[in-house]
Parts: C-alpha cells; structure tokens; sequence
C-alpha cells in the first residue's frame, strides 16, 4: 500500500536511525514496523492494526515477541532521545540568549541575565485493560478518560518541553500498596515517583526549569524537591489543602507584614 510523505521523509529516517544501537538487527525492523503503525493507525493502536496498515511482511507473533519478550531496554531508548535532544537543543539555547540580549533594553547598571525557561511536567495515565488477567502490575485505578474506576495500568509520565520541542521521559509503572505485596515488589507511590525524577533530570545547560503538575502531586516533598534545585513550581490544588506565606514581599501598596502583597506560597499535605 502508499506510505504517508511522513513515512519517506528523511528527518524521520534520521530520527530512526539514531535509536538502532538500542535494537539488535532482527529486531530493529520491528520497532520501525511499530514507529509507522502508530503514525498510520488511524483507529485503535493494536498489532493486528500495526500489521494491516504498513503492508509489509511482518508476522503478529514477531510483533508479539518484539514488544513483550525480546531483551531490549525502553530506559536506553529515552536515555537516547533525551541525549539526542540535549545535543540539539543546546545551540539553539546559546543562540536563543544572543537573540534575548540583543533585544535587551539599554540601562544603567549590570544588565540583567537572560533566561530561556524549560518546562518539565509531570502526570500519570491510566491504560484500561479490561480483558487482562496475568498482566504484572495490575490494579484498579481512577480513569479520568472514562470517568470511573477500571481496571489496568497506570503509568507515571514526565515531558521536557523547551523552546516549542517536546521529549518525553521513561514512563514507569506505579503499582498499588496491594498490588505491590501480592507480587512481592517494593512500595513507590506516585509523589515518590514525581520526587525521584525531579532529583535525577538533568535539563539542557543555561537553562531555567520550571515545574507543571497537576493537583495529585502539588505537596510539600514535590515543591521542597524542586526549590532544592532552584526550579519554580506551579500546580493545582486540592480542596484539603492548607497554604501559609513563607516569605513576604514589600509592597508600596500595603502596610508593613500585610498580607495583601505578593508573596510566595507553601502547600500543606502529605
């Protein structure tokens, strides 16, 4: 059948070819069978559908074995798209610096320094897999897709967003206390997670990062894990939460200790 222009474009050829030292030569053409089914798939993203839109002679049960048995590592794919990324986005961080002093107004006194602001965000997901039964890692979770509890997966995801390009990061899978001691694997809960992955991203240099969460993560751990590496946070909140001034700022508008200035905010919760 025709491929899509996208699927003979030699950016993604490029793009293809930068992750072939994650993948042995066998299955090397099975990750680009999946890469295009998901560009193509149109409906649901399942390997019969895979198999059916690109046309090509790949059997389902190599699909089969490719995404569930064969010893490929996904933590060496994102660290690969994350490098890669880096390496593009660091030129363009520079010369996005030279543009902003350009454009600097002229003043007395040292200049202020520039900042090209990053933003690292930080959800979960929930993967409904009704029919599953000796999946690892199954719970029940609240889906927000369909507005009720179903059973399946829920994976914990993070995305570093910078100057209009997008890299996600590893997704890993959070496991419920019970699910957690009925196959034997250590307890992590989603803000230990969210905490973990602040204190280990490393962002592009001579950049600023700046936090998005939702109102699940917004705690105190998540906001004391990225005031330690100078980051800023913003999230939602939750009605059960309490919010105290840390540090007021004066304003020529208000009375001393008022607290109707500006001033920087603390969640209260677990």
């Amino acid at each position: 059948m025709p491929k899509p222009i996208v699927c003979l474009s030699e950016v993604l050829r490029q793009f293809l070819e930068a992750f072939r030292p994650c993948f042995r030569r066998r299955q090397w053409k099975y990750f680009v069978t999946v890469l295009l089914g998901l560009i193509e798939q149109e409906g649901r993203s399942t390997l019969t559908g895979f198999q059916a839109c690109i046309g090509e002679p790949i059997s389902l049960s190599g699909l089969s074995r490719f995404l569930g048995r064969w010893p490929w590592s996904p933590r060496q794919v994102a660290a690969t798209w994350l490098t890669r990324f880096r390496e593009q986005m660091e030129p363009r961080v520079q010369a996005e610096h030279r543009r902003l002093r350009a454009q600097r107004p002229k003043r007395r006194g040292r200049p202020r320094k520039t900042v090209v602001t990053g933003f690292l965000i930080l959800d979960d997901s929930v993967c409904a897999k009704p029919k599953g039964r000796k999946m690892g890692g199954l719970g029940w979770h609240d889906s927000g897709t369909e507005k009720r509890v179903v059973r399946g997966h829920c994976l914990f995801t993070g995305l570093y967003v910078l100057l209009g390009r997008r890299c996600p990061l590893e997704p890993r899978l959070y496991r419920q206390r019970a699910v957690c001691e009925r196959e034997g694997v250590p307890f992590r809960s989603k803000v230990d997670l969210a905490v973990e992955t602040i204190e280990q991203f490393q962002p592009v240099p001579g950049t600023h990062t700046h936090l998005l969460v939702d109102a699940w993560y917004h705690c105190k751990r998540v906001r004391k894990a990225a005031r330690r590496r100078k980051w800023d946070c913003s999230g939602g909140l939750k009605s059960n939460r309490k919010m105290r001034i840390i540090q007021a700022l004066q304003c020529p508008l208000c009375l001393p200790g008022s607290l109707h200035g500006p001033g920087r905010l603390q969640a209260q919760g677990p």
